[in-house]
């Protein structure tokens, strides 16, 4: 029988293919850069084959190397689905998680009858915050924040990095001809979430003039600018992330592959003394495991 791969070798190479760099798998993992480079290394070793491409200290994977860590986060999600199977029998109470309205409506809804599959037992209450970096909600056990990862004297997980890029209904990209260049935008209706900000990053690194991104249609919440894009009514700077499902299905379209990198990141916050709560950690397991498989 083949020699099993370490674990720990596993989830560097999974860690990696979701970061795209060294650094960013390191401080996942808690390891340093050169412990994770080890790892990687040592992993092609046992292979057989070539995982990266390396260019100085720049790391690409080859695309075979791209296809295994696919299976391997694949296995790494069965692992971990069924460690909160086993975990949820006889787990009971209640449940209160609070996830930004984004988060909620358009990644978490579509999930939780997975979750109450998997912990029947759980109670399971999901509220959102006014503020989406807002952690201060004594009745909540879990946070699902939106920010920069600032919540001292919390228990603060990364979960997903975020690029925001131009989208729409495929009704409004053919009603308005098409997008064929990033100048083309200028043709139909812009959909901001607040402000300006998000669309004047994104005309400045098209090399548009970023007085002309001040228009369209200003939304105060981003389930608002989700509908309006859905119902083609412009295009939005939406997040490829949670809007995931809608572009898998068609519902909207990437015109363009250029994209601005969110200076913020989803964030799993847990208060320490709700961090033991059997809940919180089938939960947290669950989460992983879903973000991880999607």
């Amino acid at each position: 029988m083949p020699r099993f791969p370490s674990i720990q070798a596993l989830r560097a190479l999974e860690s990696f293919a979701r970061h795209g760099s060294i650094w960013q798998a390191a401080d996942e993992l808690n390891l340093t850069r050169s412990a994770v480079s080890h790892q990687l290394r040592l992993l092609e070793r046992s292979l057989g084959f070539r995982l990266l491409d390396r260019a100085g200290t720049r790391a690409v994977l080859t695309p075979q190397g791209a296809a295994y860590a696919a299976d391997v986060r694949r296995a790494l999600s069965l692992v971990a689905g069924a460690a909160a199977r086993n975990a949820s029998r006889g787990l009971a109470g209640s449940l209160t998680v609070s996830a930004t309205p984004g988060f909620a409506a358009s990644w978490l809804a579509g999930r939780l009858g997975a979750f109450a599959a998997a912990f029947p037992d759980i109670a399971l209450s999901v509220v959102t915050p006014r503020r989406l970096e807002d952690t201060s909600n004594p009745d909540v056990d879990l946070f699902i924040s939106f920010g920069f990862g600032g919540s001292p004297g919390m228990e603060v997980e990364l979960l997903q990095e975020v690029e925001f890029t131009p989208l729409c209904s495929p009704v409004l990209l053919n009603r308005i001809g098409g997008l064929d260049a990033p100048a083309d935008v200028l043709r139909a209706t812009l959909l901001h979430l607040g402000d300006f900000a998000d669309w004047e990053a994104w005309f400045r690194l098209a090399g548009l003039a970023v007085e002309k991104a001040r228009r369209g249609l200003r939304l105060s919440d981003v389930n608002l600018v989700y509908a309006a894009a859905l119902g083609a009514q412009g295009l939005a700077m939406g997040d490829g992330f949670i809007w995931g499902d809608a572009l898998a299905t068609g519902r909207l379209v990437r015109p363009f592959d250029l994209a601005i990198r969110s200076p913020r990141s989803y964030f799993l916050v847990v208060p320490p003394e709700k961090a033991a709560n059997p809940s919180v950690a089938a939960f947290r397991t669950w989460l992983r495991g879903e973000l991880s498989g999607g």
